[in-house]
């Protein structure tokens, strides 16, 4: 069931705006020569796609591309120029600001790049502020934002302050505040682009955790510009060049079959085994191999690469369990699947080797 229906949306900063949209919609102008005919910069140009319930949906793009713009048009922090968002049926492009005030509060949070953290508020004075606004009783907000900041691995700082805290530390900060709220909706822009790699590795699969012991799981809306990033994340992405969407795919889809030259630029030297997670190979076991497995026997989880998993099933004879953060059995993976997958990707670096050094020839002859 779809969460969010995005349908026919542009966001175009200037003052020709009718005038930009039929010269790119119709008169096939690029963003480039819209802006020199009109004066008017295309941000979003005639986004369409919708976001499946617990579904974590990539927008992936390079500076520029329109891709933090268009979440924010989803919640209406920038106003649509033309185009509907739905939420769960509703047109919010229609919302008054009251209504928009409600589904901020109860429906959507989001996280952005920089923290946001008031700096003059504790630890749980950040995190219990969105019920505070909500107008929350005292006692039973502290306690949910303790619960909420014990989740995150934060228990202990409750009375710290942001500044005290490292960058990784103030990241989970702002997602406790972002999930405090219990919200359907999770909006986040580029939310650990600013991590070194080791904490923003540990913040990736911190989300995707928790994404699995949520009751339910969030629909969440991520905005990256890192592919590795968005290929482990995304149970769908779409990728954004100059504000239009070029194609929206798994992971799987986006690897193997990329819709253009521009999407075949960004994959072709992508190693997929080490950023593809197991999930994507994995198969529901038979009764018997259910029975088999125990607790005690090898095991990975929904989030570790293909890769990582390769010793494993090297080291048994039979399949391995692949279990969520709670421990509970989502499929197996056994030494034929793995094998078939690196097999697959070898092909295709090997091809796209080929088809590489093909071109060069050409450019040289």
């Amino acid at each position: 069931m779809a969460v969010i229906e995005v349908e026919g949306l542009w966001k175009i900063f200037g003052g020709d705006p009718e005038r930009a949209r039929t010269l790119a919609q119709d008169e096939g102008l690029s963003k480039a020569e819209v802006k020199e005919e009109t004066d008017s910069v295309i941000a979003v140009n005639d986004a369409n796609f919708d976001v499946q319930e617990q579904e974590i949906f990539v927008v992936m793009g390079l500076s520029g591309s329109g891709k933090s713009t268009l979440l924010r048009c989803v919640n209406r922090l920038v106003e649509p120029t033309f185009g509907t968002v739905r939420v769960h049926g509703e047109d919010v492009t229609a919302y008054d600001q009251e209504q928009l005030r409600q589904i901020r509060r109860t429906k959507m949070s989001m996280v952005f790049q920089n923290f946001g953290l008031f700096p003059h508020r504790t630890v749980l004075g950040n995190v219990e502020y969105g019920l505070e606004v909500s107008g929350a009783d005292k006692e039973k907000r502290q306690a949910k934002a303790r619960r909420t900041l014990e989740l995150v691995g934060l228990e202990g700082y409750e009375d710290s302050n942001p500044g005290e805290l490292s960058g990784g530390m103030q990241q989970r900060v702002g997602l406790a505040r972002a999930l405090v709220n219990d919200p359907e909706i999770l909006l986040m822009d580029e939310a650990f682009s600013a991590l070194d790699p080791l904490i923003r590795e540990e913040m990736q699969n911190e989300l995707l955790d928790l994404q699995d012991m949520w009751d339910p799981a969030a629909t969440i809306l991520f905005i990256t510009h890192d592919l590795d990033e968005a290929l482990k994340m995304g149970d769908r992405i779409a990728i954004m060049k100059d504000g239009e969407i070029a194609q929206i795919g798994t992971p799987t889809e986006i690897l193997t079959n990329p819709a253009d030259d521009y999407v075949e630029s960004f994959v072709q030297n992508v190693d997929r085994t080490k950023v593809i997670p197991v999930r994507t190979v994995m198969r529901a076991p038979t009764d018997e191999e259910a029975e088999r497995l125990t607790e005690e026997d090898p095991s990975v989880s929904l989030h570790t690469s293909i890769a990582e998993v390769l010793p494993r099933v090297l080291e048994t004879d039979g399949p391995v369990a692949v279990r969520d953060s709670a421990g509970t059995l989502k499929g197996i993976v056994s030494q034929k699947d793995v094998m078939a997958e690196i097999t697959r990707n070898a092909s295709n670096v090997s091809k796209t080797r080929e088809a590489s050094r093909h071109a060069e020839k050409m450019e040289t002859a």
